[in-house]
């Protein structure tokens, strides 16, 4: 069966752009969906942080004003992340550092600004993915802010994701979440300025970039179909 590697952040803070700190971590949606459909079509699921470390959930990916007051949605996703085999993968993580590439037949890194605190400067989540983007019998993705996390690989003379077709969560609606003006830098900006082909849908709206062996979703909304689109490319 097919192998995935899920990629969360174990930052717990995102230092702003007055140096303040703000708590973050991983989106629950984000790691939920996709976690869920790979779940269900019976792939080997691996889940690997920086050291290691055990990912913190952010809270506000669980609060009922950012999932549309459904307070329906966000009891299925507390009740997701609490039951027992979920709670036990998420705490039992493989060290980012030791993860050896070939063994596995796709990367995903979902979202939440821990991402851009952590994931685009890691040198071993750069190393995973100029192993992996290469070979294109293998899938890269990622959801939202975990775009921050393409930024690891390569240099600012030679990205690896130079040209590619891609989207992430977008500088209008960073702006739209009143996070934007304190921010250290803007996902979408420095992707941009990077080299990556970025586009984007309508705010908070599911919308998929599928460009060869790399699949990148937008927003939250985006990370059940972008889940679909890799276990479609596995099954190619």
């Amino acid at each position: 069966m097919p192998s995935v590697l899920i990629v969360l952040t174990a930052a717990t803070r995102w230092t702003q752009a007055d140096g303040s700190q703000r708590a973050t971590g991983y989106w629950a949606e984000e790691f939920i969906e996709p976690h869920r459909a790979f779940t269900a079509a019976g792939l080997d699921i691996s889940l690997a942080t920086p050291g290691g470390r055990v990912p913190t959930v952010d809270e506000l990916s669980l609060a009922p004003e950012a999932n549309n007051g459904d307070a329906d949605k966000v009891a299925d996703l507390r009740a997701y992340l609490e039951s027992g085999s979920v709670q036990a993968f998420l705490e039992a993580p493989l060290r980012l550092e030791d993860v050896t590439p070939a063994g596995f037949d796709a990367v995903l890194i979902p979202g939440g600004h821990g991402p851009m605190q952590d994931l685009a400067v890691n040198e071993d989540l750069g190393r995973l993915l100029e192993a992996t983007l290469p070979d294109t019998t293998k899938v890269v993705a990622a959801v939202c802010h975990g775009q921050a996390g393409l930024l690891s690989a390569g240099s600012t003379e030679s990205w690896l994701f130079d040209g590619r077709k891609l989207t992430a969560f977008s500088d209008e609606e960073e702006t739209m979440t009143g996070l934007a003006a304190n921010a250290a830098w803007l996902l979408e900006s420095r992707l941009r300025s990077a080299g990556a082909d970025y586009s984007k849908g309508q705010p908070w709206s599911p919308y998929v970039v599928v460009d060869g062996n790399l699949v990148t979703g937008q927003n939250p909304a985006s990370a059940g179909p972008a889940a679909e689109a890799v276990l479609k490319l596995l099954a190619a």
